[in-house]
């Protein structure tokens, strides 16, 4: 259930176009769930991602483009709860190889500006309240199955990446950041279509 979970969490859908002058658009829908059950007290969490992209194809490998990012998380553990909700705008650029008819494989470097804001509760009642503003990075590999007519299925398993976040809390700044190596921690599937 676990593994269907992270799949349908990181699932990827999205239409992409092969030729030079086209127009890609596509992007990911990711949602999990966790609960951890514990003797004194359990715990509880949910995360939602939508992620577009849209891109022109300014020649037959390179793709450059905008993309989003909105992400919403909430925690439960005993009588707390903790509410994030996340925005990330940036740029990204990819760079695709055709292995052959069925093949190629791709690479998405993106980059932009991000913003974040946490609500802590005790019983109801909101008890703080932070905001933050930073950048990020990152590029993440993959593959390109073609299965017919330019229809096809993309596959992912991690990537690397930076991202920093700046808060203000009661005044005083806390910096935040965060390299990480994901290859092999997730599993990325979608679709594409070629037109």
């Amino acid at each position: 259930m676990k593994k269907m979970l992270l799949i349908l969490a990181l699932s990827v859908f999205g239409f992409a176009n092969a030729q030079k002058g086209t127009i890609l658009v596509g992007g990911n829908i990711g949602y999990t769930s966790e609960k951890t059950d514990r003797e004194i007290v359990s715990a509880k969490n949910n995360f939602f991602e939508f992620s577009p992209k849209i891109g022109y194809q300014f020649h037959d490998n390179w793709t450059a483009g905008v993309e989003f990012s909105v992400q919403s998380s909430k925690s439960n553990l005993g009588e707390g709860e903790g509410k994030a909700n996340t925005f990330k705008t940036g740029a990204f650029v990819r760079y695709t190889m055709p292995l052959n008819e069925t093949f190629s494989v791709f690479a998405d470097l993106g980059a932009g500006f991000q913003n974040q804001k946490i609500k802590n509760y005790e019983n109801g009642l909101l008890v703080s309240e932070n905001k933050a503003d930073g950048f990020y990075t990152g590029i993440t590999p993959a593959l390109f199955i073609n299965m017919k007519k330019g229809f096809g299925l993309n596959f992912s398993i991690g990537g690397l990446g930076y991202e920093t976040l700046n808060y203000d809390i009661s005044g005083t700044d806390v910096d935040y950041s965060k390299f990480f190596v994901n290859f092999g921690k997730t599993v990325n599937i979608g679709i594409s279509k070629n037109f």
